[in-house]
């Protein structure tokens, strides 16, 4: 079904303070499905998360009878802080905060494994890259963690992991051969070049020849083994194209899932105070 009722009258508003086509139109789309008006206001950045200017946006927004904000800002905490100075009926998701959290883009992960690998606690799973800057990564430990993955492992060069990176729950390696071994499911990071800050890599070339994923390191793994990434992709430089296009490759279907999963925590927060379906409106 392209369209349910699910959320008809309901307002959402994408606050997207940091720029970002995948999400922010996942996002749109899901809450069009449901029926919501959808307003999107790509927010020029703000210096910080705190000031009279970002609470001045919000109290406007709010004057609009809105209904939910899907935040993505480029500083730690923004989604929580706007979430505490809102009105209480306004319902607010983190669609991304600097490097602390990226839930959604976690469970639709965890969506797309477990519908190929449901057997979680046998799993092995290596997420390979730029681990420091990744709220990517950190929400998706925490949500494998809940799922009680067997083995979670971290590939990457020292420079690009956060300091004591094993209370996280996971196991470090820094030679991605070795941590590709015997492996069900390969999440690639994106290098993002946006949040490199200091000289952490020599160059994306080096960073491609060490710990880029190609068809024989890709081979390391179980034969059957699933090839993950946020997106966008840099091709040559995290990921091999003939990977990344490949039929271990589900990439695309992440998207797809996306989606789904995003409508669904829609619905699930808005939609007890909207009319079920079915019912007239």
């Amino acid at each position: 079904m392209k369209k349910l009722p699910t959320l008809h009258g309901k307002t959402v508003v994408n606050l997207f303070f940091e720029a970002s086509t995948r999400t922010r139109t996942t996002f749109e789309l899901a809450a069009k499905r449901l029926s919501a008006d959808v307003l999107t206001l790509n927010i020029a950045a703000s210096s910080a998360v705190k000031g009279e200017s970002l609470l001045d946006t919000l109290q406007n927004i709010e004057a609009m009878q809105c209904d939910m904000f899907v935040v993505r800002h480029q500083q730690s905490g923004a989604a929580e802080f706007i979430a505490r100075h809102v009105k209480p009926h306004i319902a607010v998701l983190n669609a991304g905060d600097g490097r602390h959290a990226h839930p959604t883009q976690a469970m639709l992960d965890v969506f797309t494994i477990r519908r190929h690998k449901p057997d979680f606690p046998n799993l092995q799973i290596a997420i390979v890259g730029d681990i420091l800057h990744s709220r990517v990564a950190r929400s998706l430990i925490h949500a494998l963690n809940i799922l009680g993955a067997a083995d979670i492992r971290v590939i990457a060069p020292r420079t690009l992991l956060p300091a004591q990176v094993e209370t996280l729950g996971v196991r470090v390696f820094h030679d991605i051969k070795q941590g590709l071994r015997e492996v069900d499911v390969v999440v690639m990071l994106r290098l993002q070049r946006e949040r490199m800050e200091g000289a952490l890599l020599p160059s994306e070339q080096e960073f491609f020849q060490r710990y880029g994923l190609t068809g024989e390191r890709l081979a390391l793994a179980k034969p059957d083994a699933m090839v993950m990434h946020p997106g966008p992709i840099n091709r040559g430089v995290e990921i091999d194209s003939r990977v990344a296009d490949g039929p271990q490759s589900v990439i695309l279907e992440q998207v797809t899932n996306g989606i789904a999963v995003r409508m669904a925590i829609m619905s699930i927060t808005l939609g007890h105070h909207a009319h079920p379906v079915g019912e007239e409106v």
